[in-house]
């Protein structure tokens, strides 16, 4: 009786639907002046509750993961992907260093936080940003990038959506502190 009690639990596991997976998108920022120099983006930098492919919740102190919803990769490889894709729409493709080339500068990202925040009803992205000499390793600058944006709903949909709208402002930031640097 009990194995049968287990087989049906573990059948009934198996059948439950995948939480739906959402994805960020890549910034639309208007043209932007071209730089000489290559930069490279390095993998962002993030805590292991952040860095996963799950959403996260904060509720005052306690973290908790967002059920009904999943990002289709760890939260570090997707934003850079993302953040790629924005400079690209900038029209700075060729200010990236790719493939073989020698890049001059280092974009070292850390997500400091990409969460809803449950107390608030506000979803919240914070990014600290550094350009780095690559020969030298001296820093050229550092700049934080912070948004928060309400959601109507704790919905997994809702909130990919304003973690998504968010993160577009973040990166269109992003590349103009590099343009502005550089």
């Amino acid at each position: 009786m009990a194995a049968a009690a287990a087989a049906l639990s573990l059948g009934a596991c198996a059948s439950a639907p995948a939480p739906p997976i959402y994805d960020l998108t890549a910034a639309k920022p208007p043209p932007m002046r071209p730089f000489r120099a290559q930069i490279q983006i390095a993998e962002p930098v993030a805590t292991l509750d952040l860095d996963s492919e799950r959403i996260l919740v904060r509720d005052g102190l306690n973290l908790s993961l967002l059920p009904g919803g999943r990002w289709p990769q760890q939260l570090s490889s997707l934003f850079r992907a993302r953040l790629v894709e924005t400079f690209q729409n900038a029209g700075l493709a060729r200010s990236l260093a790719g493939g073989g080339a020698t890049a001059n500068y280092e974009l070292d990202l850390d997500i400091r936080a990409f969460e809803l925040d449950a107390a608030a009803n506000q979803v919240h992205v914070d990014v600290a940003a550094r350009i780095i000499e690559v020969n030298s390793g001296r820093v050229v600058d550092v700049e934080i990038f912070a948004a928060r944006t309400p959601v109507a709903s704790t919905d997994a949909a809702a909130v990919a959506a304003a973690l998504d709208q968010t993160s577009a402002t973040i990166m269109t930031r992003i590349v103009r502190f590099v343009t502005k640097r550089l």
